[in-house]
């Protein structure tokens, strides 16, 4: 970063903003393997989900279907033999 800063070289400056900003999380990954991806997938999940419940107005309900949906079936599933 500081080489492409002291070239004077602006078209990587947004970049570097970001690298700067996000600096820590980028290198959590690379020293322990630390990824945000069970989240995304989470969130990926329950925007699914909430498109699917469109119009369910009982928040008992939608609860009960975040919960079958994320863990239902590996509860209540068929056991395959």
């Amino acid at each position: 970063m500081r080489q492409v800063s002291n070239r004077g070289i602006r078209c990587f400056d947004r970049f570097l903003g970001t690298l700067r900003t996000h600096f820590a999380e980028i290198t959590n990954y690379f020293v322990n393997r630390q990824t945000s991806g069970f989240v995304e997938g989470l969130n990926n999940q329950l925007k699914v989900l909430k498109r699917r419940c469109y119009g369910i107005t009982n928040l008992a309900h939608l609860y009960q279907r975040v919960c079958l949906d994320l863990n239902g079936y590996a509860r209540f599933g068929v056991e395959s033999i």
